[in-house]
């Protein structure tokens, strides 16, 4: 390991960190609901001011995680400000806050049911988050590509459509099936891809607890411009998306700790 590396590794686990992070899981309920409430007028007269409201609170989420985890983060890569579609590794709520806050107007493909959550549902909404019902399979892609070009259509534009392609949460070093929407939603819109890769289930697990200290990175990666295959769009995000997490794991890791990822076959593909 180089020098200063050792600050990538988690710190240990014990009775103050749980501790912490209960302190701390109780301090986003309340930011949550005091910024929901403080901000629902200001949303009510002007909708572009859900976007500025996500990068203040996940600002405010990263800021006590620093303070009172000490978990911090450093990201890498540059991260888009144009209509794009943002392709990452999803290992954590954390790689969730550090994406949607280094993007000045991110906004979420979502569960239908999640937008119909009361204030933070229609934040959401007012965020461009986009809803989707998996039951309707092509139909619902269908949906989201001409919910896409209304969006793009509006002065303040799309935005970086966060889109997660494994389709749920793995823990560091597990690989599932990459599922084809994203490829599919590139083609219907023309929007570049922007891969990330994450290594932030080694500080906040899948399971949320308990959640160490060290650095935490995510890492943007270059372009996958329209227009190619299919097929080698999703080769192509795979091998970036993995190959940059596998490497970030390897940076949490000590020597010696680095373990095969587990690769879930069974998963279908949209």
């Amino acid at each position: 390991m180089t020098a200063g590396a050792g600050r990538y590794r988690p710190g240990p686990a014990g009775l103050s960190v749980a501790i912490r992070t209960a302190l701390f899981y109780v301090w986003i309920a309340l930011v949550t609901l005091v910024m929901g409430v403080a901000w629902l007028p200001v949303v009510l007269l002007r909708a572009d001011a859900a976007h500025r409201l996500g990068v203040a609170w996940t600002g405010q989420i990263l800021l006590a995680a620093r303070l009172l985890l000490g978990l911090r983060f450093e990201v890498r890569g540059t991260p888009p400000t144009d209509d794009c579609i943002i392709a990452s590794k999803h290992q954590s709520f954390l790689d969730i806050l550090i994406i949607a806050n280094s993007v000045p107007q991110c906004a979420f493909i979502m569960k239908r049911q999640l937008l119909l959550v009361p204030i933070m549902g229609y934040f959401a909404r007012k965020a461009g988050c986009i809803p989707i019902d998996r039951s309707r399979g092509a139909e619902a892609f269908r949906k989201i590509a001409e919910e896409i070009a209304i969006a793009r259509t509006r002065p303040e534009g799309l935005g970086q459509l966060i889109i997660y392609p494994e389709g749920t949460r793995t823990r560091p070093g597990e690989k599932r099936k990459y599922k084809h929407g994203v490829a599919s939603i590139q083609q219907a819109t023309g929007l570049r891809i922007v891969p990330v890769g994450v290594n932030c289930g080694m500080f906040w697990p899948k399971r949320g607890y308990p959640i160490r200290s060290g650095v935490t990175v995510v890492e943007f990666l270059p372009e996958i411009p329209p227009g190619l295959p299919h097929q080698q769009v999703m080769a192509e995000l795979a091998q970036r998306i993995e190959g940059s997490s596998d490497a970030l794991l390897a940076l949490a890791q000590g020597p010696g700790e680095m373990g095969g990822g587990k690769v879930d076959k069974g998963r279908a593909d949209n």
